[in-house]
């Protein structure tokens, strides 16, 4: 039996890509293998949202082409959309297929007919591309498409590979319309499109019954979740499970529905889906990944604060705290649009876990223009931070801009917000010492310990062995370096409706 791998780079939106990828190879009777080494073929799905993604993305293939001389080696996600040429250059490549194709990739990999290529081309307004037109010694297949023709969603759930038992991710939305000067995500992964409310409780149906007690909902935009199934009765949803237990069909298509089952405007927003979940399974926690500032309606905070069953976590982007700088780079909020989003938040739920992306080193951005970056994040009530450095992404406005920033520089400044990043974690943990939190175990530590994830989004290690995939109602005893130190005071937690106190 022929064996595959698929590693994958990147955010959680790629991983769900992997997820729907490798249920593909298992449907057409390929072997999931342990390693790449052990494989036939390899599939590497990329990621392409920094500089340093692409060169990871290389340097997977020339150790593969190394140490697995043998294997096939099939490249896509967001880097073989961007520039499939670049990588089907590369020796030992034998597939570069995009984001707008990854619903064939099997069929792809598993075929020796160059006529499917072909087919699979034509009937995605795709461009089938043999390399050796290109460059007259190369054989690569090179099998892109428009994205912004591309309608189809792949969606499956994912797992942390060190606990596959516990929180599995759910992307119920992919793409974007907004044009971010330093982005290229909406260039590599098209227009926004949304998994059907149906779908989506399906597949957290199907979690459910499978035992599972969290479930993560993540987007590329979440928060635009819904504004396109306007136009559902034309959209494909490819719907695919991850594990066995998990599975559900492929979906290709959906009959079309008749103008009174046509969704309203209020069923088009996160709000009703996020209702719906609530109302329509049984799921102990819903978690709410990334969502974009303007998204934070007040519906949706009272939602979240007020629900026990929805774990006390907001993230928001906040990419830069001076107005200049934001409207460089596009985006649509002020600082104090976020600040008043930040503080809403924070009123309503007063230990919620509040994070934040943040880039430095954006161009043109002087010290001043930092500063008031830095000043809010001091100010505001964030408990963690993930800060980038701008990487200049070609096609984009950004990378075309005046005033780049030397990689010094750019270096420092990262430097000091994960500092000030650091200390604010620190005493939101300390502040949590005395309390009595919710928590999912993940895992064991060795014969002592069981590490869990508060429904605040906080480590803690437990004395004593749990199984994985319990909530635990604990008391905090200590900050231990970066998690917490906590006890059991009642064990197994069934109902989660009471928020963490």
């Amino acid at each position: 039996m022929t064996r595959f791998y698929i590693e994958n780079f990147g955010c959680r939106a790629t991983q769900a890509d992997g997820a729907a990828l490798e249920r593909q190879f298992v449907e057409r009777g390929l072997e999931r293998a342990g390693a790449a080494l052990d494989a036939e073929i390899v599939v590497l799905n990329t990621c392409t949202v920094t500089d340093g993604a692409d060169k990871d993305a290389r340097a997977s293939i020339r150790r593969l082409r190394r140490l697995n001389p043998e294997c096939r080696i099939m490249v896509t996600g967001c880097y073989a959309q961007r520039a499939p040429e670049e990588i089907a250059a590369l020796p030992g490549v034998t597939w570069v297929v995009g984001n707008s194709q990854e619903h064939a990739a099997a069929e792809i990999a598993t075929s020796s007919s160059t006529s499917l290529l072909s087919t699979v081309a034509s009937s995605s307004t795709s461009a089938f591309i043999p390399l050796k037109e290109l460059s007259g010694d190369q054989t690569a297949n090179v099998i892109v498409g428009d994205i912004f023709a591309h309608t189809e969603l792949l969606a499956a759930p994912v797992f942390d590979a060190g606990n596959e038992r516990t929180r599995p991710n759910l992307k119920v939305q992919d793409g974007c319309d907004n044009r971010c000067s330093f982005c290229v995500i909406p260039y590599v992964r098209g227009q926004s499109r949304s998994l059907p409310m149906e779908r989506v409780i399906a597949e957290v149906r199907t979690l459910v019954r499978s035992g599972y007690r969290e479930v993560v909902i993540s987007g590329i935009n979440l928060g635009r979740w819904g504004r396109d199934l306007k136009e559902v009765a034309a959209q494909k949803s490819l719907v695919i499970g991850e594990h066995r237990t998990l599975a559900s069909p492929i979906v290709e298509g959906q009959e079309p529905i008749s103008d009174s089952e046509r969704p309203t405007t209020s069923d088009r927003r996160l709000e009703s889906l996020i209702r719906a979940i609530l109302d329509q399974t049984s799921l102990e926690k819903l978690r709410i990944s990334s969502v974009e500032p303007m998204d934070w309606s007040d519906e949706l905070i009272e939602l979240v604060a007020e629900s026990g069953r929805i774990a006390k976590h907001a993230h928001v982007p906040l990419q830069s705290g001076s107005d200049a700088v934001l409207r460089r780079m596009h985006r649509k909020y002020r600082p104090w649009h976020y600040r008043e989003k930040i503080l809403k938040i924070r009123n309503a739920m007063p230990t919620a876990a509040i994070g934040a992306d943040v880039m430095v080193g954006f161009p043109g951005e002087t010290d001043s223009e930092f500063e008031e970056t830095r000043c809010v994040i001091e100010e505001l009530p964030f408990t963690y931070l993930h800060v980038f450095t701008y990487s200049p992404r070609p096609g984009t406005p950004a990378a075309a801009s005046p005033g780049q920033a030397p990689v010094a520089l750019a270096r420092e400044r990262n430097h000091a917000l994960r500092e000030l990043a650091s200390r604010k974690k620190a005493s939101f943990m300390r502040c949590m010492v005395g309390t009595v939190v919710q928590a999912i175990t993940l895992r064991t530590i060795g014969a002592d310990f069981t590490e869990a994830l508060t429904d605040n989004y906080l480590k803690i290690k437990i004395s004593g062995c749990y199984e994985a995939n319990r909530w635990m109602k604990l008391s905090v005893e200590m900050v231990d370096g970066e998690v917490l130190r906590g006890k059991s005071v009642t064990g197994d937690l069934r109902s989660t409706e009471r928020a963490v106190s």
